[in-house]
């Protein structure tokens, strides 16, 4: 796929209204943004075209509004945190695609920033009607001369300004994809081994696809969050009250009989953390965790993290790799009582001599909030979702809208 420097080389950037599709979609706390490392990722494409001459034209989505506008989901924060980010005004289109921000457009110089507000307060943008999406990817195309995917974590959605704008307009990828795209190529076509898969999270279903793929290429595959339950209950152990998919158990014990047939080493926690009762995440009052192995989890127990020994384990089996990719918690990291696990799956990439993936979504929000190094990783992933539908060897629209 072509790339800005494609465009730059093309004459399609200085003099021009580029559009950039970024994902601004930051976690707030009423109008405080409590994590802006997206906002960080989508700042070098967005300088590199101000620099360049263009008018750049900055969209994202925010939330899941209703098609319509809502205050809560507004991009006014980000604006404010962008602008302080880049060192230059950020002109703001109240209205998206309406008359205000065409007048803002109208204004604009080169070199000058504009943001629009969340594509999502129009039901075009993610209805699955193709001519209404149609219909809104051509008020967005009015906009703009050239078009620059750059919301890796918004490619794998067949959204009006993700999928149908790259076709009305001359279009390349950003830095932050072309990036992406990179990282995860190592990750599926030109892996270094020993290649190890940290997956956690809370349920086992969102990891399916991404396990039943990774069978064929990793050589271990560790499992935490909550989801190691339904692996727990699969080989007969009591989990007391922990989370449990059911239903999934068949498919969870197929995948370790493969495993073993593949010689594909499957990891599970030998100790679990946990209370009786889910803990407050709000005022983090002590929870009163309990430690127990694994055969002996008592009826009363909610696990909540891998235990001691297990993150011992995990550490040993991460330490001699020479690939890592890891998503999704080992518990509810939002708490300290139930923090250690993630903290030491995290501390294991720094410190095995792999290249390290971290993929995007809690294990990303979980590295700073645990107060690490963004640079001690190899990369840090800015799309949970899009980063596993890749390496489940999905088709992601707004790559291969890109691409044509």
């Amino acid at each position: 796929m072509k790339t800005i420097d494609d465009l730059i080389a093309e004459g399609q950037v200085e003099g021009k209204r580029v559009f950039v599709r970024a994902d601004l979609n930051v976690p707030l706390d009423g109008t405080t943004i409590t994590d802006d490392g997206r906002i960080r990722a989508a700042v070098p494409t967005v300088a590199r075209l101000a620099e360049a001459g263009a008018t750049v034209i900055v969209a994202s989505h925010l939330g899941r509004p209703k098609g319509a506008p809502d205050p809560k989901f507004s991009l006014a924060p980000v604006r404010d945190r962008l602008a302080e980010l880049l060192g230059r005004q950020v002109f703001f289109g109240t209205d998206t695609v309406g008359d205000q921000t065409r007048q803002a457009l109208d204004g604009a110089a080169a070199g000058d920033v504009v943001l629009l507000e969340n594509l999502r307060f129009f039901p075009g943008e993610t209805s699955k009607d193709d001519a209404e999406r149609g219909a809104f990817a051509d008020r967005l195309a009015a906009l703009a001369d050239t078009y620059v995917g750059d919301g890796f974590g918004a490619v794998h959605r067949k959204h009006a300004s993700v999928y149908d704008l790259p076709a009305r307009l001359p279009h390349a990828a950003g830095g932050l994809i072309a990036t992406e795209v990179g990282v995860l190529r190592k990750l599926t076509e030109e892996v270094a081994r020993p290649y190890a898969v940290v997956l956690g999270g809370s349920k086992v279903s969102d990891k399916l696809g991404v396990i039943d793929h990774l069978l064929e290429k990793a050589d271990r595959i560790l499992v935490g969050g909550g989801m190691v339950f339904t692996f727990l209950k699969a080989q007969g152990h009591e989990i007391g009250r922990s989370l449990l998919q059911e239903d999934q158990i068949p498919v969870v014990t197929e995948y370790l009989e493969r495993a073993r047939a593949k010689g594909v080493e499957f990891v599970l926690p030998v100790d679990v953390v946990g209370a009786t009762s889910f803990p407050d995440l709000e005022t983090k009052a002590p929870a009163e965790p309990v430690t127990a192995p694994v055969d002996a989890i008592p009826t009363d127990l909610i696990g909540l993290d891998i235990g001691p020994e297990s993150r011992k384990l995990f550490a040993a089996k991460l330490a001699d790799t020479a690939t890592i990719f890891w998503n999704g918690p080992m518990g509810v990291f939002e708490h300290p009582d139930f923090a250690d696990g993630t903290r030491a799956v995290a501390q294991a990439l720094v410190d095995a001599p792999a290249f390290s993936v971290v993929g995007g979504g809690d294990s990303a929000a979980a590295v700073r909030i645990l107060g690490f190094d963004e640079n001690a990783f190899g990369h840090i992933s800015t799309g949970g979702g899009a980063s596993l539908e890749y390496l489940e060897g999905k088709t992601l629209p707004g790559l291969s809208a890109l691409e044509n």
